[in-house]
């Protein structure tokens, strides 16, 4: 009986936060980036100490779902864990990477006006702020190295394909952004951000297929980055067929299947 208990605490805290409210966070936290013209760098930290760390480490650290490990963490704004609370998180979570990444970080009293307007249930007090930023580093267990963040290795990577190739200048990297925000949207992708070196490749190599003209396709992209990784070639073509599933409409799809995917 304890072990059919464990089990289902296991998978009740797996399913945490659920497909929809996960969603709803990770726009919401999209949301505040554009409002606050977050550099990318900055945008894609907050993103990996929210989506990545934080959201995942809740039902250990509270003990909801029947899922406790390490030492819990006690606070009013995470007993009840209201949507309003969690979007207190996300904004600490910009707060967190701007003062990392920033050389003049944001101040916590422009995140609160934000928070004033974007935040539906609840005001929070720029000491509520203060508190949020705590908690958020106790359950994460202060992690917030950002050297592992998928949108470096990308930009290294688009760095050096620009260098060698002229065609790097047909590839944007707001495309690749905007791959990379539909991933952290997707549950189902969400595990992609995981192996942040192999999917920047793989990024790169959709946006190559999705943004550079057909007729310029003389570059070989995937033995570059087969090259520039260490990655084997059908591991990083599996990874890109998984975001064009994702990223292209169903009709868009079967355009793509009619061309010779010879990148």
């Amino acid at each position: 009986m304890e072990v059919e208990e464990e089990d289902d605490a296991a998978a009740a805290a797996s399913a945490w936060p659920g497909s929809s409210r996960r969603r709803h966070l990770l726009q919401f936290l999209l949301h505040a980036s554009k409002r606050l013209d977050l550099r990318p760098i900055v945008k894609y930290a907050a993103l990996a100490f929210f989506a990545g760390r934080l959201l995942p480490a809740l039902p250990r650290k509270v003990g909801f779902c029947g899922a406790r490990s390490g030492r819990a963490v006690r606070s009013w704004l995470l007993e009840p864990l209201r949507d309003s609370n969690l979007e207190l998180f996300a904004l600490v979570a910009v707060w967190i990477a701007s003062k990392i990444h920033d050389s003049r970080p944001l101040s916590v009293k422009s995140l609160k006006a934000l928070g004033d307007r974007i935040i539906a249930d609840q005001h929070f007090t720029c000491r509520d702020f203060a508190s949020a930023e705590l908690v958020f580093m106790e359950v994460v267990e202060y992690n917030i190295g950002s050297s592992s963040i998928v949108f470096i290795y990308l930009e290294e990577l688009l760095i050096q394909f620009r260098e060698i190739s002229k065609l790097g200048d047909l590839l944007d990297l707001d495309v690749c952004m905007e791959i990379l925000d539909i991933l952290y949207e997707t549950e189902d992708t969400s595990l992609l951000f995981n192996s942040p070196c192999s999917l920047a490749a793989s990024t790169l190599v959709a946006a190559y297929a999705l943004s550079v003209p057909k007729q310029t396709w003389e570059f070989p992209v995937l033995s570059w980055v087969k090259f520039a990784t260490s990655y084997d070639e059908e591991e990083i073509m599996k990874i890109v067929l998984t975001i064009l599933m994702h990223v292209l409409k169903p009709d868009e799809i079967k355009e793509k299947d009619k061309m010779d995917f010879d990148i």
